[in-house]
């Protein structure tokens, strides 16, 4: 195969990547604020604490969206525990920072209503998500390229290194 569908492009990859993890991103968005107004509007519970419950059910949903959907190709080399620890802190991170933004709003600002909840909710979630993308690609399930194939160093013990050295990158 030759031209320009011969390797796909480290262009392409991050496009499709990003648009793995819009997929799971949008419907964790939807969950999150559906839950958000249920809790709400059913339990009235305040704002920041709804927005806690109702961004850790996103988490969950988007967890498993992005290991068996966004992530899947990636190597975990047995290190199931490690990446979901490593997810949950980030997500915690991203909780915080999703969470702030409605908790600024609510109580700085004092914009207590519907729609300045909500407002404040899709300004916290975007804000998180820039993070949550950065942080998930880098730490949690590794750059999304596909690792190169194993073969066999046919050269001697340089061509050996560097073929090690390479399937390690």
């Amino acid at each position: 195969m030759s031209g320009r569908h011969a390797l796909p492009s480290r262009g392409g990859k991050l496009y499709r990547e990003i648009a793995k993890f819009g997929i799971v991103g949008a419907s964790g968005f939807v969950v999150n604020l559906a839950v958000f107004n249920l809790i709400r509007a059913a339990v009235h519970w305040q704002p920041v604490r709804a927005s806690v419950v109702a961004t850790a059910c996103a988490v969950l949903g988007n967890y498993v969206g992005l290991r068996y959907f966004a992530y899947r190709d990636q190597d975990r080399d047995g290190g199931g525990r490690k990446e979901l620890g490593l997810f949950l802190f980030f997500s915690a991170v991203g909780l915080v920072i999703e969470n702030g933004v409605l908790y600024a709003t609510t109580y700085g600002l004092g914009w207590q209503s519907t729609l300045s909840y909500n407002v404040s909710k899709f300004l916290g979630i975007g804000i998180a998500t820039l993070f949550r993308f950065w942080s998930y690609r880098t730490w949690v399930f590794g750059a999304a390229e596909a690792t190169p194939p194993h073969t066999v160093a046919r050269g001697g013990p340089q061509e050996a290194v560097l073929q090690a050295t390479w399937e390690r990158t």
